[in-house]
């Protein structure tokens, strides 16, 4: 996984809640029944791994290869910090370096090769205030439940819900295929079906057409916002009718095919969070904050909530809420079913995304909804315990009533988790800060999310595999993996590719959610390509492949039984096309796909990406000409 650009100035630096007491090493977590910490238990040296949980001490008979390039044994020179050392505010920083009991039995040592095309500066706001938890430390094991009584929060309408606008797109479902309620009603931003293709016919297990001729053309260029400081940009949705984009202080709806405006939503304030799902009639939602940003002060505080109609181009509603007298400063938003949920540490509540109403809101005592995991299920990751000793539970919850489905806790001294996919239930972590490059994961949890039972472990060394989560604000925040046909595939690190070649090259790999294995499946990018899961499309991946030096990037349909790629787009080769393109790489950028059309954008613009020769793009659209 790759190094993690610096934040922009002024931005926090992300860590757990204090640097917690020296502990002795933890033994792999433990299911068992009812809430609360764990009893202190004794070191072991070496952590025993139980059946089923990483890599096995010797290979079983017959089983498949497990992938990544392994190298030479090397000396890896140790790396420079990232600008000057910064003391992190009271009550902020990653623990020390904790064993993590999850990690695999020694293996070949991985090279881990430097990102030929480099990284843009981090993500977030610049400037904005770190919210510390406000809520008493419990006294007592428990807490892992969620208690309803009185309003945690004050929710105030700032606008009153317009009438429903009726005629959505259709979405495809980021879930594994199974068909209930919620996945009916909530899908993901990726793309949108479509009809028949006679020059084409439809891969195998998708719905995605493989066209007559896959080669491509620029469509429309969206041309980076004048700002005066770093402005988050996060935000792109794909309709049947539009592409939408957050700018500056503004969504902005365009023709898929010709990129003229067809909407403008302009707000008081610059967007800070966007969830990447809607629902099938292409409502979102996102956080703003409610002025723009001065020299005096350059955060406002990401308090506004609203609901956005993409299709009918209108603001549905905006809210806040306080704790106490003070407005709550949300750090995530997502949208499940008919449902919104926001999260931060000083308070949560859903809403319905029609009319904003109040649907409920977790209590903040003893615990706290850290952030929501979307889409198909609603998830949260519920943080209880002290702030130098935290316990997340991950809960599946009814997201018109908030009531607790399942719930799962995971072991003492995981500071944060992420939520990878709500159906089925895939968790990230970096247990025990041992991911060591930033990635925010050194292992995944498969979780049953009707029982709460821990169904798979899996190993993902940041050393070998290049997805990567948020989990500290972010929660449902991870790119560069996909998961489908209760398999997770995710991409490993760049490594040197065949023959004399100096280009790099790399492969998805398969891993079963029901055993924590590899299935043996790999799809290979190819020399000077780099592969990467975008989202399934029924049971195909569909991946996005960076390009080398003198061709243009490619999207592909993976066959989720074959592997077999089929090549789905090819942008041009032109030089001034490939260098806009490669500033949109998939570990800092926004790519949808769909319909033989190629979505990319920025997650931010600063003032250094606008001052100087005032053409770089905030987005770019590539469509197939066959």
């Amino acid at each position: 996984m790759t190094t993690p650009p610096p934040p922009p100035p002024n931005e926090p630096p992300k860590g757990g809640f204090g640097p917690p007491e020296d502990q002795p090493a933890q033994q792999p977590p433990q299911t068992p029944p009812g809430f609360g910490p764990p009893e202190d238990q004794p070191a072991q040296t070496p952590p025993q791994t139980p059946p089923g949980y990483g890599y096995p001490q010797a290979p079983p008979p017959q089983q498949p290869p497990v992938y990544g390039y392994p190298q030479q044994p090397q000396q890896q020179p140790p790396q420079p910090p990232q600008g000057p050392p910064q003391a992190p505010p009271p009550g902020y920083g990653y623990p020390g370096q904790q064993p993590n009991p999850y990690a695999q039995q020694p293996q070949p040592p991985y090279g881990q090769q430097p990102n030929p095309y480099g990284q843009q500066p981090g993500y977030g706001y610049p400037g904005q205030p770190a919210t510390m938890p406000l809520h008493p430390q419990p006294g007592q094991p428990g807490g892992g439940g969620r208690k309803f009584g009185a309003p945690a929060v004050i929710i105030t309408a700032a606008v009153v819900a317009i009438a429903l606008i009726v005629g959505g797109g259709i979405w495809y479902s980021s879930s594994s295929g199974k068909k209930d309620d919620d996945t009916k009603k909530t899908a993901s931003s990726s793309g949108t079906t479509g009809g028949t293709n006679d020059k084409g016919g439809t891969t195998s297990g998708g719905k995605e057409k493989v066209p007559a001729d896959a080669a491509s053309k620029v469509l429309f260029e969206v041309p980076m916002p004048k700002v005066a400081d770093t402005m988050v940009t996060s935000g792109s949705w794909l309709t049947d009718k539009v592409y939408a984009k957050t700018g500056s202080a503004e969504v902005v709806g365009y023709n898929r095919d010709t990129g003229a405006e067809q909407w403008t939503i302009k707000l008081p304030g610059p967007v800070c969070q966007a969830t990447k799902h809607t629902t099938t009639d292409g409502k979102t939602a996102i956080l703003y904050e409610p002025a723009m940003p001065t020299k005096d002060k350059p955060s406002h505080g990401c308090s506004q909530i609203a609901a956005i109609d993409l299709n009918a181009g209108t603001k549905l509603w905006t809210k806040t809420a306080n704790s106490g007298d003070q407005p709550i400063s949300f750090e995530n938003v997502t949208v499940s079913a008919n449902t919104v949920a926001v999260g931060s540490t000083d308070g949560g509540a859903a809403f319905d995304i029609s009319t904003g109403k109040v649907l409920w809101s977790p209590k903040v005592a003893d615990c706290y909804d850290a952030g929501y995991g979307g889409g198909a299920k609603l998830v949260a990751v519920r943080r209880c315990g002290t702030y130098d000793s935290p316990i997340l539970h991950i809960q599946t919850i009814d997201p018109v009533s908030g009531k607790v489905i399942s719930d799962y806790k995971m072991a003492q001294g995981i500071e944060y988790a992420s939520i990878v996919s709500t159906d089925p239930l895939v968790v990230a972590a970096d247990v025990g800060d041992s991911a060591g490059d930033g990635s925010g994961i050194s292992d995944f949890f498969s979780i049953d999310n009707k029982t709460g039972a821990l169904r798979s472990h899996i190993s993902a060394p940041g050393k070998q595999y290049a997805a990567r989560c948020d989990g500290i604000t972010r929660v449902e925040y991870c790119t560069e993996l996909a998961v489908g046909n209760d398999r997770l595939y995710i991409p490993t690190e760049d490594h040197d590719g065949s023959g004399d070649s100096y280009s790099q090259t790399n492969e998805i790999v398969a891993f079963d959610l029901a055993s924590g294995k590899q299935t043996g499946q790999r799809a290979d990018a190819g020399d000077g390509y780099t592969i990467t899961p975008l989202r399934m499309d029924g049971t195909n991946v569909i991946a996005y492949k960076s390009p080398p030096y003198n061709k243009g990037g490619q999207i592909v349909s993976i066959d989720g039984t074959s592997f077999k790629e089929t090549k789905l787009l090819e942008n041009p080769s032109a030089e001034k096309t490939r260098e806009a393109e490669t500033t949109f790489l998939p570990d800092y950028a926004e790519i949808l796909y769909a319909e033989g059309h190629l979505y990319m954008s920025a997650v931010y613009a600063d003032k250094a990406s606008t001052s100087s020769t005032g053409d770089k793009d905030l987005a770019i659209a590539f469509g197939t000409t066959g």
